[in-house]
């Protein structure tokens, strides 16, 4: 039997390098805040689509957590063009 590994996160545990964690870190965050919004606005998935200016299918995949199928690029748009300023900030690990 395999001893068990223990990670910081569960991104560290999917990820092959700490820089891949820190990106997969990011999106998430980023998805996670602009799913709240949707939600907080109570807009239909059609709806959030054409406010965030993607296809529904994206909005969906974005309600569904899908991290893989979106990139830090395509998230910091989504967010800008809700009317956010996208903020990195940094501290040591």
């Amino acid at each position: 039997m395999k001893p068990s590994q223990r990670f910081p996160s569960v991104w560290d545990a999917l990820a092959d390098t700490p820089e891949q964690a820190a990106n997969l870190r990011a999106r998430a965050a980023l998805m996670r805040s602009i799913g709240d919004r949707i939600r907080a606005e109570g807009w239909k998935q059609v709806e959030a689509a054409a406010r965030c200016g993607v296809t529904q299918p994206r909005i969906n995949d974005l309600l569904r957590g899908r991290v893989s199928r979106f990139s830090l690029d395509a998230l910091v748009n989504i967010a800008t063009t809700l009317g956010w300023r996208v903020n990195i900030e940094l501290e040591v690990a």
